[in-house]
């Protein structure tokens, strides 16, 4: 009688989205490459820098740090802002894997973007012009694990880099307006 035992391979994968109804969106960009949305949110101040922004059905938190006169009860804008981009990139990498037919088992984004504030806000600080001020670079790190070589997964990462609505905001300078309400 055989008693060894076969080893069994578990492999476990990430929650997947709907292949069928990503092909239709996609073949709807391409009927009609020039239709936009627009996203909607509402921010109140609710004391010091602490925000809330009100978003659909969400609300996001955030504040600045003690040592930039917040409370530190929820992240900075720039972190929201990192925290935005690394969804977006996680979007654009489940899309395309999804399209490719490759299955995700780990996804993980490593965002960090250098960013000062010498001109306190515009109160007094340093002089600067609009592009010496913001983030000055933004690293990403991708931790992807999947059905595919690791060549095949860096195509994805890059694909889904270049056509990040986010990640392309960030890159390209846009039309941007701001005015007192009527």
């Amino acid at each position: 009688m055989n008693t060894a035992i076969t080893p069994k391979t578990v492999s476990s994968h990430l929650r997947p989205i709907d292949r069928d109804g990503l092909m239709t969106f996609a073949e709807k960009g391409r009927n009609n490459p020039g239709n936009r949305g627009t996203n909607k949110v509402h921010t109140i101040t609710d004391g010091q820098y602490r925000t809330v922004s009100h978003i659909n059905k969400h609300e996001v938190v955030v504040d600045e740090p003690l040592h930039l006169f917040g409370e530190d009860t929820a992240p900075a804008p720039g972190e929201i802002v990192l925290s935005g981009l690394g969804g977006c990139l996680c979007v654009g990498i489940t899309a395309v894997a999804t399209w490719k037919q490759v299955k995700l088992s780990k996804l993980e984004v490593f965002l960090e973007g250098d960013i000062g504030n010498p001109a306190a806000w515009g109160a007094g600080g340093a002089e600067m012009l609009p592009e010496q001020m913001g983030f000055q670079e933004i690293r990403v790190k991708v931790l992807i694990e999947g059905d595919a070589s690791r060549e095949e997964l860096d195509e994805i990462v890059q694909h889904a880099n270049f056509f990040s609505p986010v990640a392309n905001t960030m890159r390209n300078p846009i039309p941007f307006s701001i005015s007192l309400m009527d």
